[in-house]
């Protein structure tokens, strides 16, 4: 695919060109967009989810293709086809890992889904650590990815706080008030060197999330784990957040920190199990002390409040896979999926929902695959996997995550939902 066929993103394109995103992370994106206009690339997320992305997505990738490269796909299709853009001067961006998922071949489907569209013009950026595309126009200089670092850990924290709050907000809209205020004050200090006063900013974070008016109740706490892109995503995951918030429940859910640190210390495994050169594993290292470090500044700006639960660190994450499931189980989420599940109830949240895509082999191994064990050393988990597929309803998610919920803290099975005028008590047989 490097043969010239499909068209480049050059220098000069950053000049005329409006770079499209996917929908992922609605709190970091928040912040990296406009970062990365700074820097010159005319970022818009993709805000477009509705059945028309599907549809597109259909259209576009063979249905044997796992659900995130239909959606991601469906949804540029779809952006291109809203007639919003000059396709003569838009371009597409998108992750390239280079592991063995299949996430790493979407970037090739959507080139041949946009030429089997009309739209073969259209250039389409990787953005990749490994430089898999010589001669792009969209690089990651070092000033970048230092501050693409610190938009990703003050993603995390805001993320973080954010889900400790809206389930409990006295007056509906406090939270996102606060959320927006410094998504905003992130956005000027990261053109100036403000960004870099860290345990300034994150004291000051969690003192603004701490005057949010919040009930004094207490409802069940549910993790969320997954492939990476259903995680995080609400088109992935149907506003899984949401739904849970809505429920009657609080979603707890981990930092992307935490797959960078992942992704680091796989590189590190690679090294100790294959071998290789005497440096081959000193840039996992560096990454992998940098980010903790990072990660390290932002709970103790947490602990030290006292207001709000602290993450837990990669360290022990990475410690609580031991006896479960080998280093060397790395494709997709890997050891970390089955990690994260651990590490939730250890930290006392029994209530998980794991989310992936239907076909995903990996994510069956290690989330079904690992649930049966898991349950046997920890009798009060109450585990359900979700399948998100074109074919699966959002009524049939909804009722199996409801089941779940009717099973949280004991088998209560009774939440508040709110409806649009109105609270009611629903109980789920």
């Amino acid at each position: 695919m490097q043969d010239g066929r499909f068209p480049k993103f050059t220098a000069e394109m950053r000049k005329t060109h409006k770079i499209l995103a996917p929908t992922m992370l609605p709190v970091h994106f928040k912040i990296i967009a406009p970062l990365l206009r700074d820097f010159g690339y005319d970022v818009e997320v993709l805000s477009n989810c509705d059945q028309s992305v599907i549809n597109e997505g259909l259209k576009s990738v063979h249905n044997d293709i796992c659900y995130p490269a239909m959606l991601v796909i469906g949804q540029m299709i779809d952006a291109l086809k809203s007639g919003k853009y000059d396709t003569d001067k838009t371009a597409l961006i998108i992750t390239q890992t280079g592991g063995g998922c299949r996430a790493s071949n979407y970037i090739f489907l959507l080139r041949k889904a946009l030429e089997n569209s009309g739209f073969g013009n259209v250039p389409v950026i990787s953005l990749n650590l490994s430089s898999f595309e010589k001669g792009s126009g969209f690089t990651l200089t070092v000033p970048l990815l230092i501050k693409l670092s610190f938009a990703l850990m003050y993603g995390d924290m805001l993320m973080w706080l954010t889900n400790q709050c809206l389930p409990y907000e006295k007056n509906k809209g406090d939270t996102n008030k606060v959320l927006d205020k410094w998504v905003n004050n992130l956005i000027d200090q990261m053109r100036t060197n403000g960004f870099i006063r860290v345990k300034k900013n994150y004291r000051k974070i969690v003192k603004d999330f701490a005057k949010i008016e919040r009930l004094n109740i207490k409802k069940p706490r549910v993790g969320i784990v997954g492939e990476i892109y259903m995680k995080y995503s609400p088109l992935g995951n149907n506003s899984l957040e949401e739904f849970l918030i809505n429920e009657g429940a609080e979603p707890v859910v981990s930092g992307v920190t935490d797959f960078l640190l992942y992704c680091f210390e796989n590189a590190l495994v690679d090294k100790k199990l294959y071998g290789g050169k005497l440096f081959k594993g000193m840039p996992a290292a560096i990454g992998v002390k940098y980010l903790s470090m990072r990660q390290k500044q932002m709970i103790n700006a947490i602990r030290k409040d006292g207001t709000f639960r602290a993450p837990t660190p990669f360290a022990h994450i990475k410690d609580m896979a031991e006896g479960y499931i080998g280093k060397g189980t790395k494709m997709g989420e890997g050891w970390l999926l089955t990690a994260e599940m651990l590490e939730l109830i250890d930290s006392g949240v029994n209530n998980i929902v794991c989310t992936q895509p239907f076909g995903c082999l990996p994510n069956h191994i290690i989330a079904k695959g690992m649930m049966r064990k898991i349950k046997d050393r920890h009798p009060m988990a109450n585990i359900v996997a979700i399948d998100y597929d074109p074919s699966a309803t959002k009524i049939n998610q909804e009722n199996r995550l409801k089941l779940m919920l009717s099973n949280a803290d004991g088998g209560r099975g009774v939440f508040s939902k709110s409806n649009t005028d109105k609270k009611e008590e629903i109980l789920v047989l």
